[in-house]
């Protein structure tokens, strides 16, 4: 991302000769000036038309890797992209779908879906979106020379067919049961995307539908947004939205403090948010969440590769002693990415409950002695552990880099910024790392993390784990329709994972939001989503 710094920033400066001829009147000034007063000034008072006079500010650890929902997966990239696009469908906080662009939808048969748009809804250059945008969106992705890690969500496309301007049809291969779930995905202006260099601007420059539109764009500094005026569903009630990146949890703490922030998700730790419970300024609301945290292993690596290496760690790590110390309790122990609350959840799996001494014993049985004895000065193998500059993430490491001292594994510990850190995991360059996959509703995304064809640039199977029969297994759970079908064949692929353990699974985080008592209508999603600020306004 540093490295990007300065040709972003020469982007941004010829930006701005393309904005103010497609805002109205007065509104390119205002913009100016709410970069440099927003900052400081955050939801303060109401106009006359209901919105906020002050942008509402939110807080973030890191930056977005790319604003191009094709192409994300990273959830700081999510939570603009969800403001900023919409999709033919959403989800509602109970993970329910609902209508979005599409307005309604029909499903003639298992292979066949109507999506009937909305009709007049806007980009936010001006340029009606209509069927035509949605069927390039999906096509563009399934482009062998277009880098999306998608395709495996929609490879089963066959065609899609514009039946007029605001009514398109898919047809697919075959029934593929996850196929609703995947409408979520954003849709691109295809008059935008087409154009010469066009695919590349919207990883900096997104043109969505959304209620809010990208305006200025300060790598590893700050994102600022303003209403869209022509959102198909109503002008947002706030004048605009900044998110602030903050990689020091300290200066994230003061600036709530200070009144400067007014949400912060997921974002502080427990003794942090005890500073923060009898600060009138601030309400701070909890609910259990499905955002599941895990130790991922490269099993190319010729260490991790031994399943009993791996069976050795995941027992040496005290999962409810780490939720306790450093998370103040507001986490659950997992055993595997679908968290209790899912349909398709399997709680008879192999579980590695701490136990320090079978650990040394797999070890031991595996040839990985300790060369001086027990508790002597010199580790069996020494790994390295890849984690980004989040502070929770680093204290997590520090703490099993601890616990499997015990068992003679050393471990060093790089940490990184943000975009350094995921492009080093995606291209396979670690043995160790911790990541977070949060809006987990559908059992598909066993496929997406755990299918031998969704190694990177095709899918998020960053440890490169292949498994034969589990291929079959995410297969046949695709195609199959029939709820009590899928769900035995998601236990019986959730039980092959928790063997073959590509994974230590350490817990579901609940999620925890810090909000000015003025921010009124913003609601937690089990996933973490940022879904709700399309709908929040200031109190006066």
């Amino acid at each position: 991302m540093a490295m990007m710094s300065r040709a972003m920033r020469r982007q941004k400066r010829s930006w701005t000769k393309i904005w103010p001829a497609i805002l109205p009147s007065g509104l390119a000034c205002l913009i100016l000036c709410l970069v440099g007063v927003a900052l400081c000034s955050s939801c303060q008072s109401k106009g006359p038309s209901g919105s906020s006079q002050s942008p509402l500010v939110v807080g973030m650890e890191g930056s977005p890797i790319t604003l191009d929902p094709r192409l994300a997966t990273d959830a700081y990239s999510a939570r603009v992209i969800q403001i900023v696009y919409n999709g033919l469908v959403k989800k509602t906080p109970d993970s329910s779908l609902v209508p979005d662009l599409a307005e309604r939808w029909e499903v003639p048969d298992e292979t066949t879906y109507i999506f009937f748009l909305h009709q007049g809804v806007r980009f936010h250059d001006g340029a009606e979106l209509t069927a035509e945008d949605v069927k390039y969106t999906f096509e563009s992705i399934l482009k062998p020379d277009f880098p999306s890690p998608l395709k495996e969500s929609y490879r089963q496309i066959e065609r899609i067919e514009v039946l007029n301007p605001y009514t398109v049809r898919f047809k697919l291969k075959e029934p593929f049961a996850p196929f609703l779930t995947n409408m979520t995905l954003g849709i691109v202006p295809r008059h935008v995307a087409e154009k010469p260099g066009g695919g590349s601007k919207l990883t900096t420059r997104p043109v969505g539908s959304g209620p809010y539109r990208l305006t200025d764009w300060e790598p590893d500094e700050s994102l600022t947004f303003q209403p869209f005026e022509q959102y198909f569903e109503g002008r947002p009630r706030l004048s605009g939205l900044i998110y602030r990146i903050i990689p020091d949890e300290t200066i994230r703490l003061l600036e709530v403090k200070k009144g400067n922030l007014d949400l912060v998700q997921n974002a502080l730790s427990p003794d942090a948010l005890d500073s923060l419970k009898n600060n009138p300024q601030v309400q701070i609301i909890k609910k259990m969440g499905t955002n599941y945290t895990y130790l991922a292993f490269n099993l190319e690596d010729s260490i991790l590769r031994h399943l009993a290496v791996r069976k050795a760690i995941a027992l040496a790590i005290n999962r409810p002693l780490i939720i306790q110390q450093l998370m103040g309790g507001l986490a659950e122990p997992a055993t595997g990415v679908l968290a209790p609350s899912n349909w398709a959840y399997e709680p008879k799996v192999a579980r590695y409950d701490y136990n320090p001494k079978e650990a040394l014993r797999l070890l031991d049985e595996a040839g990985f002695t300790d060369p001086d004895g027990q508790q002597g000065p010199a580790s069996r193998f020494s790994l390295v552990y890849k984690t980004s500059q989040n502070e929770l993430s680093k204290k997590v490491a520090e703490i099993i880099q601890q616990e499997l001292a015990e068992i003679g594994i050393a471990v060093e510990i790089r940490s990184y910024e943000w975009g350094t850190f995921f492009s080093d995991i995606r291209s396979g360059n670690f043995q160790l790392c911790s990541l977070q996959w949060v809006g987990v509703t559908d059992p598909d995304i066993y496929y997406h993390l755990f299918h031998s064809s969704s190694v990177p640039p095709h899918g998020a199977n960053r440890g490169r784990y292949r498994n034969r029969d589990l291929d079959l297994l995410l297969e046949e759970g695709r195609k199959t329709m029939d709820l009590a079908a899928r769900k035995k064949i998601y236990s019986a692929a959730q039980k092959i994972i928790a063997a073959d353990l590509p994974y230590v699974s350490l817990w579901y985080q609940t999620n925890v939001a810090v909000i000015s008592r003025r921010v009124q209508g913003f609601v937690l999603y089990p996933g973490g989503e940022f879904i709700s600020l399309r709908q929040v306004f200031c109190a006066p």
